[in-house]
């Protein structure tokens, strides 16, 4: 089987509420997993992800989006939920 490459976004606003959430799906990311991180308190960064945020109806921040999937946002994130949405699992 062909190894692909899953894709994690992070949506932040640069605070400390989602700074431990960035940290997190880093520190569980395996070889197979592309992390992006937007942070949307930087205006250069938000003209580019704007139309993400609408896209996966992102409503709270953080927020993670797995394959295109918005997997969570605002409280309620934790290490088993990311496990179970596959980030830090080869396939």
């Amino acid at each position: 089987m062909e190894n692909q490459k899953r894709s994690i976004e992070v949506f932040t606003a640069g605070c400390p509420v989602c700074e431990p959430v960035v940290q997190l799906v880093n520190d569980m990311a395996c070889s197979e997993c592309e992390v992006t991180v937007y942070n949307l308190s930087d205006p250069c960064e938000s003209k580019i992800c704007l139309s993400k945020v609408d896209e996966y109806e992102i409503k709270a921040l953080p927020a993670v989006v797995v394959n295109g999937v918005l997997l969570s946002s605002g409280a309620g994130m934790s290490r088993a939920s990311f496990a179970d949405a596959g980030i830090g699992q080869r396939e």
